[in-house]
């Protein structure tokens, strides 16, 4: 079975961070946000990956595919566009990597969704309705904020009856969720041109009614810009607790943990500390005595000086916040960023960046 992965993005609204590194790789709970997507569509049977990258990507994708195709023993290749494709346009530019004589359904994924990955149970889901598409839809709060997928009532099958995007009047609440599973005859509807699978491409299959959509179970979030990044580390630490506690850092010696707190082995934690809760520390990281740090990631390699705060914010790969420091409020700190000693970094109107200069 094969699968696809949207990377084409540039990145923006994780800036400073996708300055140093593009951002499929940033890291989210200790290990780059794709990899996530990687290790799930191997369990769930698939055995080559085509990642959709745009024009610009550099070097460190190259490395990070020849590292984990050894590692999971996958095949994992690259489909470049020469040319922004939106989200329709890549699938067309892969299809020749996407077609065989099995005729087995291949996978979807956005990059920047994080969730439970339920795969296994969608290819029974597809199985079950045998219609040509499936997506995976997510409920929300709030869904005049996103396009709307308004779906069947009244029966076991939940097929897709039409799509209204940022709704004025409640239709429904559930979204689209950035996960899908389709029938190699999807990609005779794509032409190799710039085209939106969620504007053009579904809603034909959906009027033509060989669309479903699955509720996704369990937590979501498109975690492409600091503040949903952050409430995504939250969802997805609270996950963590619930199904695989033995991943999470309990207090120990002089420091003392609160709530939902991953630490990776090689960091150090001094005496005295409160961490927690919802708090991910990278490797060889470097936590100074009195430190505090809630809300927050501490990206591999950086070093929280004595008596230092951070809280709601991201610090980049081997920066340095100085003793007594404050950095607050979505703050997002790029790559080996130096914070004074006493400084206060926190947001006011809109994320604070902060790049090495």
């Amino acid at each position: 079975m094969k699968a696809v992965i949207l990377v084409g993005g540039f990145g923006t609204r994780l800036r400073p961070l996708t300055f140093s590194m593009p951002k499929p790789l940033v890291d989210f709970g200790n290990k780059p946000i794709i990899l996530h997507q990687i290790e799930a569509l191997k369990a769930a049977g698939v055995t080559e990956v085509v990642l959709a990258i745009n024009h610009q990507q550099p070097e460190v994708m190259l490395d990070f595919v020849k590292e984990y195709e050894k590692k999971l023993e996958m095949k994992i290749t690259f489909s470049q566009e020469t040319s922004p494709l939106g989200t329709a346009g890549p699938l067309a530019l892969a299809r020749d990597k996407l077609i065989d004589d099995s005729g087995k359904p291949f996978f979807v994924l956005n990059s920047d969704v994080i969730c439970e990955y339920p795969l296994l149970e969608m290819i029974q889901f597809h199985k079950n309705h045998g219609a040509e598409a499936s997506i995976m839809v997510t409920k929300v709060e709030d869904p005049s904020k996103y396009g709307v997928v308004v779906m069947e009532e009244g029966v076991t099958q939940t097929r897709v009856e039409r799509f209204v995007e940022k709704p004025k009047h409640f239709v429904g609440d559930k979204i689209n969720a950035g996960i899908y599973l389709l029938n190699p005859s999807v990609l005779d509807r794509i032409e190799l041109r710039r085209t939106s699978i969620e504007k053009e491409i579904f809603p034909k299959i959906a009027s033509d009614k060989k669309l479903y959509a699955m509720v996704l179970p369990g937590f979501w979030m498109d975690i492409g810009q600091p503040k949903d990044y952050l409430t995504g580390q939250r969802m997805y630490l609270d996950y963590l607790r619930k199904n695989a506690p033995g991943e999470l850092l309990v207090s120990g010696g002089d420091h003392f943990i609160v709530g939902n707190v991953m630490a990776d082995e090689t960091a150090v934690i001094g005496e005295r500390c409160l961490i927690g809760p919802d708090v991910v520390i990278g490797a060889g990281c470097v936590i100074e005595s009195g430190v505090r740090l809630f809300g927050c990631t501490v990206m591999r390699g950086c070093r929280i000086k004595e008596h230092a705060c951070v809280s709601d914010s991201i610090v980049g790969w081997d920066s340095t916040v100085g003793s007594w420091a404050r950095v607050a409020d979505i703050t997002v700190l790029g790559k080996d960023v130096q914070v004074a000693d006493a400084e206060v970094m926190q947001m006011s109107v809109k994320p604070e960046i902060i790049q090495k200069v």
